[in-house]
């Protein structure tokens, strides 16, 4: 599947309030045919150079855009997160041995509640690390397309800017994914785990959107971008293991996306 056809699939399964917010691919796409089928005169260095600075325009548009949304993001899951670590304390000293919370069912049906939040919480973040992802990999794409069609070097200068942008860093969206782990594995027991198995194949919803199966397919799409091939280059981000889950490999993609 070409890479445009599997941004816009992947448009169509995030968060509906996402959906506005990812890379104008079709539109740059047309914008560089137009570029590379101009008439002669653009190949004059003039011409050329002011093509140029309007495409860059665009491409800072873009990446403008990105980076507000990330950023906004970033600065909500960093609220979430500090509250529901405050939930889980207040729950767990309200319910324990030495609680005021007067019935069991009480306590279990709270954190019940807080487990369903943090896996849609968690579920967000690496949608969000797909954003990323995703949407550098469009940069890389065009950008690879303007060179090669008109004869320019933009490609490999304004990557370099690209690495430095705020929507590109995700350490710390990966660190709040890792300490959602964390918090499942030290407040969960293993055998709830067992016991809820099968309801984690539910679509947990946000916004009306099953949350779970938008991560899964994110995460492999993830693993799709990264993946190693004879064209891997060093435009391209470094590769993704996943868990070897049955849950995870029964959402498939229907095939890979090429890397630069």
């Amino acid at each position: 599947m070409k890479f445009g056809k599997r941004l816009k699939q992947q448009i169509q399964e995030t968060l509906p309030a996402w959906r506005e917010k990812f890379l104008s691919y079709k539109e740059l796409k047309k914008l560089v045919r137009l570029i590379s089928s101009a008439p002669p005169r653009l190949a004059e260095p003039l011409e050329h150079g002011k093509v140029e600075a309007e495409f860059v325009y665009l491409l800072n548009n873009e990446i403008d855009k990105f980076n507000a949304f990330f950023m906004e993001q970033e600065e909500d899951f960093i609220i979430r997160h500090k509250e529901l670590q405050q939930r889980i304390k207040r729950v767990v000293d309200t319910g324990g041995p030495n609680g005021t919370m007067p019935l069991e069912s009480q306590y279990k049906d709270e954190m019940s509640k807080i487990r369903k939040d943090i896996v849609d919480f968690h579920g967000e973040m690496v949608l969000l690390e797909n954003y990323s992802n995703i949407n550098y990999t469009g940069l890389a794409k065009i950008l690879k397309k303007y060179d090669k069609r008109t004869g320019g070097l933009l490609r490999l200068p304004f990557i370099q800017k690209v690495l430095q942008q705020p929507f590109f860093t995700t350490d710390l969206v990966s660190k709040l994914v890792q300490e959602c782990e964390n918090t499942i594995d030290e407040v969960f027991p293993v055998e709830e785990e067992e016991k809820t198995k099968e309801k984690r194949r539910e679509a947990i919803t946000v916004a009306g959107k099953g949350i779970f199966r938008n991560t899964v397919a994110a995460l492999l799409t993830m693993q799709e971008i990264r993946r190693g091939s004879s064209t891997y280059g060093q435009f391209s981000l470094p590769p993704l293991s996943l868990p070897d889950s049955d849950l995870i490999h029964s959402f498939q993609l229907s095939s890979p996306i090429p890397i630069l």
